[in-house]
């Protein structure tokens, strides 16, 4: 499974299969009951924000999406058991949102009402009739304010099949999308003849009856669960405290790109992807020793050497990013539920007095696990403390330059054909930023961005992404990188 751009989903020609809802499905979607437990603040905000870009006009791009080659002829009717089996199975997918603006609710179709069936839709001959098709299929189904919030589809030929599915990031999220794919495929196979099954059995769905599935934790449990953390911590937590006091000494912004893209501030631009490989084969294993080596670890290196590069680059005499965390991690119970279930947290560390890569390790440390405690704070209440702090709303709103770093050789499917050959895209709309998706796999470490397209945001984002791969490169060879310059601390 690789992060990749939406462009580079390329296959051999084929005839195009669409799922889409029997009418009885649509019909009990429309009479679904609302949910009245809470939402998180990350759904609302994006159910929000895709409904005002809607009423702009906007093309719907906030949208995640996957693809894979299976080996051997499509059974449509095997296909269709395992999708209405896997939906059925999760109740994110199974949630449609409703919005005046201020006010967002849930809809949830009970698993019994779910069923979908297989329509033909023309052959795709070209990977521009492909990405056309795929683009068209998610911009107008992948949208969580009607139900389904995705689209699921594939491409046959004989001998072989591409499956995608492409999910509104309401109900969906990166490692969602990891799994999602090869659990529809679990079923299909175990459906076929489960001793083909890539595992013991299907992770969940694994008989199509409707009356056997329905999660018992999924997002909305999630949801409920985050809302008594909120309640928590801005009763007066020292995690929040932490958030406060590094936002603090950040100007009460949150973390931009280390160089000026010259954009103005509220400007975006259209998206270019980046995507470039820092290391390969056993480069990515010398990486990690050299951590190791020096009583860190693999991801503190990648902050290490980000940090070296703002040091060289911006003249940063501090570290200050925002990373992802998949909160599934502290929530074993979502390790496999389809949803949006994340929280982001500021990673902060002195680079002042530091001269080498080995020495920056140890801070660099230090604030990545003082980031894990901070993760457990949801956005919302880390958002309101720090509007209480001083910070002006209109800072706040703006999305924050993020970190992402995942490690693909770790998830359940990981080894098999159809994870191996799997690629994960999103929607490719407008942006201020260069966020990081920083990845791994069996095979290379790489890193990917959603760029700004102007010629001045692209000279800054590829030498900031040139060097960063200098340094990194440079400690796989050597075992240590030496900063051009002590940095020192501002007086």
């Amino acid at each position: 499974m690789r992060i990749t751009a939406m462009g580079s989903f390329t296959l051999a020609p084929g005839h195009a299969v669409s799922w889409l809802p029997t009418a009885a499905t649509t019909a009990a979607a429309g009479d679904a009951p609302t949910h009245t437990g809470p939402l998180t603040f990350l759904v609302e905000n994006h159910v929000r924000g895709c409904a005002a870009a809607r009423d702009r006009g906007a093309p719907h791009r906030a949208y995640l999406g996957s693809g894979t080659e299976i080996d051997g002829d499509l059974d449509e009717g095997r296909m269709t058991q395992a999708l209405n089996s896997f939906v059925r199975g999760h109740s994110a997918l199974r949630t449609w949102f409703e919005t005046d603006g201020p006010r967002v609710a849930a809809r949830v179709v009970d698993a019994v009402d779910v069923s979908f069936t297989a329509h033909d839709a023309g052959p795709v001959a070209t990977d521009e009739q492909f990405q056309r098709h795929i683009a068209d299929r998610f911009g107008a189904e992948a949208i969580s304010t009607s139900f389904p919030g995705f689209a699921f589809g594939a491409i046959r030929r004989p001998g072989s099949f591409t499956v995608f599915f492409g999910c509104d990031h309401a109900l969906s999220d990166g490692a969602s999308q990891a799994l999602a794919l090869t659990e529809i495929i679990d079923i299909y196979t175990a459906l076929g003849d489960p001793a083909k099954s890539s595992g013991d059995a299907p992770r969940t769905g694994a008989l199509p009856a409707a009356e056997t599935c329905g999660d018992t934790q999924g997002y909305l449990d999630y949801a409920r669960a985050e809302s008594a953390l909120v309640d928590h911590h801005l009763s007066g937590s020292d995690e929040l405290a932490t958030w406060t006091e590094i936002f603090a000494r950040n100007n009460l912004e949150l973390p931009g790109f280390s160089l000026d893209l010259g954009l103005a501030p509220g400007e975006t631009a259209p998206v270019t992807p980046v995507e470039i490989t820092i290391l390969t084969g056993d480069d990515v294993d010398r990486f990690e020793s050299a951590c190791r080596d020096a009583g860190s670890r693999f991801l503190t290196g990648i902050y290490a050497a980000l940090a070296a590069t703002d040091a060289e680059l911006a003249g940063r005499t501090d570290y200050y990013g925002m990373t992802v965390f998949n909160t599934r991690m502290a929530a074993p119970q979502f390790a496999s539920a389809q949803g949006w279930f994340g929280s982001f947290a500021p990673v902060a560390f002195a680079i002042a007095g530091t001269r080498t890569f080995t020495e920056l390790l140890g801070a660099a440390d230090a604030g990545y696990q003082q980031a894990k405690l901070l993760a457990a704070v949801p956005v919302q209440a880390a958002l309101g403390a720090l509007v209480a702090a001083g910070a002006s709303p209109a800072a706040l709103a703006s999305t924050p330059n993020l970190l992402s770093y995942i490690d693909f050789r770790r998830f359940p499917a990981a080894g098999s054909d159809p994870y191996e050959r799997g690629i994960i895209f999103t929607g490719e709309g407008r942006t201020a930023n260069a966020s990081l998706w920083i990845n791994r796999d069996h095979r290379r470490l790489y890193l990917g961005s959603q760029t700004p397209g102007t010629p001045y945001a692209q000279h800054q984002v590829l030498r900031y992404f040139a060097h960063l791969c200098t340094v990194i490169r440079s400690v796989a060879r050597d075992g240590d990188y030496t900063l051009s310059s002590p940095v020192e601390a501002v007086a």
